[in-house]
Protein backbone atom coordinates (compact mmCIF):
# COMPACT_ATOMS: atom_id res chain seq x y z
CA UNK A 1 0.00 0.00 0.00
CA UNK A 2 1.25 3.29 -1.34
CA UNK A 3 0.27 6.38 1.55
CA UNK A 4 0.68 9.95 1.48
CA UNK A 5 1.61 12.03 4.48
CA UNK A 6 0.34 15.43 4.09
CA UNK A 7 2.04 17.67 7.24
CA UNK A 8 1.02 21.24 6.41
CA UNK A 9 0.04 24.65 8.37
CA UNK A 10 -3.42 24.64 9.10
CA UNK A 11 -5.29 27.96 9.01
CA UNK A 12 -6.91 29.20 12.55
CA UNK A 13 -10.82 28.36 12.01
CA UNK A 14 -11.09 29.08 8.78
CA UNK A 15 -12.24 25.55 6.65
CA UNK A 16 -11.78 27.83 2.99
CA UNK A 17 -8.67 28.41 3.24
CA UNK A 18 -7.53 25.49 4.54
CA UNK A 19 -9.35 23.03 1.59
CA UNK A 20 -8.37 25.43 -1.15
CA UNK A 21 -4.36 24.82 0.86
CA UNK A 22 -4.90 21.07 1.01
CA UNK A 23 -6.54 20.70 -2.38
CA UNK A 24 -2.89 22.60 -3.95
CA UNK A 25 -0.59 20.05 -2.10
CA UNK A 26 -3.08 17.19 -3.08
CA UNK A 27 -2.47 17.96 -6.47
CA UNK A 28 1.31 17.96 -6.53
CA UNK A 29 1.17 14.90 -5.92
CA UNK A 30 2.58 12.70 -9.08
CA UNK A 31 2.46 9.28 -8.61
CA UNK A 32 -1.10 7.36 -7.73
CA UNK A 33 -1.70 6.62 -3.90
CA UNK A 34 -4.05 4.21 -2.58
CA UNK A 35 -4.17 6.70 0.51
CA UNK A 36 -3.90 10.10 1.64
CA UNK A 37 -3.49 11.12 5.06
CA UNK A 38 -4.27 14.76 6.80
CA UNK A 39 -3.99 15.75 10.41
CA UNK A 40 -6.22 16.32 13.35
CA UNK A 41 -9.21 19.40 12.79
CA UNK A 42 -7.40 19.92 9.50
CA UNK A 43 -10.24 22.35 8.39
CA UNK A 44 -9.77 24.52 11.59
CA UNK A 45 -6.88 23.76 13.53
CA UNK A 46 -7.24 22.20 17.10
CA UNK A 47 -10.51 24.36 18.35
CA UNK A 48 -12.14 24.72 21.39
CA UNK A 49 -15.08 26.60 19.64
CA UNK A 50 -17.10 24.11 18.08
CA UNK A 51 -20.28 26.49 17.75
CA UNK A 52 -18.68 28.44 15.25
CA UNK A 53 -16.71 25.87 12.80
CA UNK A 54 -18.52 22.63 13.22
CA UNK A 55 -19.88 21.09 10.16
CA UNK A 56 -22.53 18.38 9.47
CA UNK A 57 -22.04 14.93 7.47
CA UNK A 58 -24.01 16.87 4.21
CA UNK A 59 -21.19 20.06 4.47
CA UNK A 60 -18.71 21.69 2.54
CA UNK A 61 -15.84 19.81 3.58
CA UNK A 62 -17.28 16.22 3.59
CA UNK A 63 -18.21 17.01 0.01
CA UNK A 64 -14.69 18.12 -0.46
CA UNK A 65 -13.61 14.87 1.23
CA UNK A 66 -15.87 12.72 -1.28
CA UNK A 67 -14.56 14.93 -4.37
CA UNK A 68 -11.19 14.30 -3.85
CA UNK A 69 -11.55 11.10 -3.18
CA UNK A 70 -13.53 10.10 -6.22
CA UNK A 71 -11.62 12.33 -8.94
CA UNK A 72 -7.77 10.86 -7.41
CA UNK A 73 -9.27 7.20 -6.99
CA UNK A 74 -8.21 6.79 -3.74
CA UNK A 75 -9.12 7.09 -0.03
CA UNK A 76 -8.62 10.00 2.03
CA UNK A 77 -9.15 10.15 5.61
CA UNK A 78 -8.38 12.93 8.25
CA UNK A 79 -11.00 14.62 11.05
CA UNK A 80 -13.17 17.75 11.21
CA UNK A 81 -15.66 19.27 13.84
CA UNK A 82 -18.94 17.37 13.37
CA UNK A 83 -22.37 18.47 14.67
CA UNK A 84 -24.88 15.68 15.08
CA UNK A 85 -27.90 15.44 17.44
CA UNK A 86 -26.53 18.71 18.82
CA UNK A 87 -23.19 17.37 19.78
CA UNK A 88 -20.22 17.93 18.56
CA UNK A 89 -17.61 15.37 17.66
CA UNK A 90 -14.01 15.08 16.71
CA UNK A 91 -14.46 12.85 13.88
CA UNK A 92 -12.27 10.93 11.49
CA UNK A 93 -13.64 10.44 8.35
CA UNK A 94 -12.50 7.93 6.13
CA UNK A 95 -13.70 8.16 2.35
CA UNK A 96 -12.92 4.95 -0.04
CA UNK A 97 -12.37 5.92 -3.43
CA UNK A 98 -16.29 4.90 -3.99
CA UNK A 99 -17.52 7.79 -1.97
CA UNK A 100 -18.58 5.62 0.57
CA UNK A 101 -17.69 6.80 4.24
CA UNK A 102 -16.86 5.64 7.56
CA UNK A 103 -16.24 7.56 10.29
CA UNK A 104 -14.65 7.38 14.36
CA UNK A 105 -15.43 9.70 17.19
CA UNK A 106 -12.59 10.12 19.23
CA UNK A 107 -12.38 8.23 22.41
CA UNK A 108 -10.16 9.95 24.87
CA UNK A 109 -10.85 13.79 24.26
CA UNK A 110 -8.05 16.17 25.64
CA UNK A 111 -9.07 17.51 29.68
CA UNK A 112 -6.20 19.36 29.33
CA UNK A 113 -7.43 22.15 26.69
CA UNK A 114 -11.31 21.45 28.06
CA UNK A 115 -12.14 19.06 24.61
CA UNK A 116 -13.81 16.86 27.32
CA UNK A 117 -15.98 19.63 28.14
CA UNK A 118 -17.41 21.02 24.96
CA UNK A 119 -16.81 17.56 22.51
CA UNK A 120 -18.88 14.27 23.13
CA UNK A 121 -16.57 11.11 23.09
CA UNK A 122 -16.94 8.16 21.09
CA UNK A 123 -17.29 4.69 22.19
CA UNK A 124 -16.19 2.32 19.09
CA UNK A 125 -13.48 1.40 17.88
CA UNK A 126 -13.12 1.48 13.68
CA UNK A 127 -11.65 -1.47 12.03
CA UNK A 128 -11.37 -0.37 8.19
CA UNK A 129 -11.35 -2.63 5.49
CA UNK A 130 -9.83 -1.25 2.17
CA UNK A 131 -7.88 -2.93 -0.09
CA UNK A 132 -7.31 -6.41 1.68
CA UNK A 133 -5.78 -3.82 4.65
CA UNK A 134 -7.09 -3.80 8.25
CA UNK A 135 -6.55 -0.10 9.43
CA UNK A 136 -7.04 0.73 12.83
CA UNK A 137 -7.51 4.80 12.60
CA UNK A 138 -6.95 7.13 15.54
CA UNK A 139 -7.00 10.31 16.79
CA UNK A 140 -3.80 12.82 18.76
CA UNK A 141 -4.41 11.66 22.21
CA UNK A 142 -5.70 8.65 21.86
CA UNK A 143 -2.20 7.40 21.39
CA UNK A 144 -1.04 7.75 24.89
CA UNK A 145 -3.81 4.80 25.51
CA UNK A 146 -2.58 1.40 24.47
CA UNK A 147 -5.49 -0.58 26.12
CA UNK A 148 -7.89 0.54 23.60
CA UNK A 149 -5.33 0.30 20.55
CA UNK A 150 -4.67 -3.15 21.53
CA UNK A 151 -4.36 -5.31 18.35
CA UNK A 152 -7.38 -7.71 19.17
CA UNK A 153 -8.62 -7.86 15.51
CA UNK A 154 -5.58 -8.56 13.68
CA UNK A 155 -4.89 -5.13 12.09
CA UNK A 156 -2.53 -4.21 9.58
CA UNK A 157 -2.02 -0.40 9.85
CA UNK A 158 -2.36 1.67 13.07
CA UNK A 159 -2.88 5.34 11.97
CA UNK A 160 -3.05 8.38 14.04
CA UNK A 161 -4.48 12.02 12.73
CA UNK A 162 -3.02 14.76 15.33
CA UNK A 163 -2.02 18.22 16.75
CA UNK A 164 0.90 17.53 18.75
CA UNK A 165 2.26 20.47 20.35
CA UNK A 166 5.91 20.61 20.37
CA UNK A 167 6.33 20.90 24.08
CA UNK A 168 5.56 17.03 24.10
CA UNK A 169 6.63 15.51 20.77
CA UNK A 170 9.22 13.77 22.74
CA UNK A 171 6.37 12.01 23.41
CA UNK A 172 4.56 11.32 19.97
CA UNK A 173 8.05 10.23 18.67
CA UNK A 174 8.35 7.68 21.40
CA UNK A 175 4.66 6.27 21.98
CA UNK A 176 4.10 6.09 17.83
CA UNK A 177 6.90 3.21 17.84
CA UNK A 178 5.83 1.59 20.94
CA UNK A 179 2.31 0.73 19.48
CA UNK A 180 4.14 -0.14 16.75
CA UNK A 181 6.02 -2.41 18.12
CA UNK A 182 3.74 -3.54 20.85
CA UNK A 183 0.92 -4.46 18.16
CA UNK A 184 2.75 -6.07 15.43
CA UNK A 185 1.49 -2.97 12.99
CA UNK A 186 2.74 -0.74 10.38
CA UNK A 187 2.13 3.05 12.35
CA UNK A 188 1.55 6.07 10.60
CA UNK A 189 1.61 9.58 12.72
CA UNK A 190 0.46 12.62 10.84
CA UNK A 191 0.90 16.06 12.79
CA UNK A 192 0.91 19.70 11.81
CA UNK A 193 3.58 22.07 11.40
CA UNK A 194 3.27 26.05 12.07
CA UNK A 195 0.99 28.06 15.35
CA UNK A 196 -2.46 28.20 15.91
CA UNK A 197 -4.77 30.45 17.20
CA UNK A 198 -3.32 30.10 21.06
CA UNK A 199 -0.11 30.45 19.95
CA UNK A 200 0.79 27.03 20.29
CA UNK A 201 3.81 25.61 18.09
CA UNK A 202 3.54 22.57 15.99
CA UNK A 203 6.50 20.34 14.85
CA UNK A 204 5.64 18.03 12.55
CA UNK A 205 7.11 15.02 13.09
CA UNK A 206 4.61 12.67 10.82
CA UNK A 207 6.17 9.53 10.39
CA UNK A 208 5.84 5.68 9.02
CA UNK A 209 6.90 3.17 11.66
CA UNK A 210 7.19 -1.03 10.52
CA UNK A 211 5.93 -3.60 12.85
CA UNK A 212 9.14 -4.00 14.46
CA UNK A 213 9.67 -0.33 15.48
CA UNK A 214 12.16 0.42 12.37
CA UNK A 215 11.34 3.67 11.07
CA UNK A 216 10.16 3.67 7.49
CA UNK A 217 10.34 7.59 6.97
CA UNK A 218 12.13 10.22 8.58
CA UNK A 219 10.41 13.07 10.65
CA UNK A 220 10.63 16.42 9.02
CA UNK A 221 9.91 19.98 10.92
CA UNK A 222 8.55 21.48 7.47
CA UNK A 223 5.55 21.47 5.20
CA UNK A 224 6.21 18.38 3.23
CA UNK A 225 4.44 15.52 1.60
CA UNK A 226 5.77 12.10 2.82
CA UNK A 227 4.94 9.01 0.58
CA UNK A 228 5.03 5.51 2.99
CA UNK A 229 4.99 2.02 0.94
CA UNK A 230 4.00 -0.58 2.89
CA UNK A 231 4.33 -4.22 2.33
CA UNK A 232 1.34 -6.43 3.71
CA UNK A 233 3.10 -9.90 2.84
CA UNK A 234 6.22 -9.01 4.77
CA UNK A 235 4.04 -7.93 7.77
CA UNK A 236 2.48 -11.31 7.56
CA UNK A 237 5.58 -13.60 7.19
CA UNK A 238 7.01 -11.87 10.54
CA UNK A 239 4.07 -12.14 12.50
CA UNK A 240 4.02 -15.66 11.67
CA UNK A 241 7.74 -16.27 12.34
CA UNK A 242 7.52 -14.19 15.57
CA UNK A 243 3.98 -15.35 17.23
CA UNK A 244 3.99 -12.33 19.16
CA UNK A 245 0.28 -11.70 19.13
CA UNK A 246 -0.25 -14.68 19.80
CA UNK A 247 1.12 -14.34 23.45
CA UNK A 248 -1.37 -11.19 24.27
CA UNK A 249 -3.52 -10.33 27.35
CA UNK A 250 -7.10 -10.92 27.27
CA UNK A 251 -9.06 -8.15 28.17
CA UNK A 252 -12.55 -6.18 27.96
CA UNK A 253 -13.05 -2.31 27.88
CA UNK A 254 -16.31 -1.44 29.84
CA UNK A 255 -17.90 1.64 28.72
Amino acid sequence: MKIALIQSDIIWEDAVRNLQNFTAKINTIASDVDLIVLPEMFTTGFSMHPTGIAETMEGNSVSWLKNIAKSRNTAITGSLVVKENENFYNRLLFVFPSGEIQHYDKRHLFSLAGEDELYSAGAKKLIIEYKSWKICPLICYDLRFPVFSRNTEEYDLLLYVANWPTARITAWDALLKARAIENMCYTIGVNRIGEDGNDHPYPGHSQAIDFLGSTIIESSEKEVILIAELDKQQLLETRKKLGFLNDRDDFKIIE
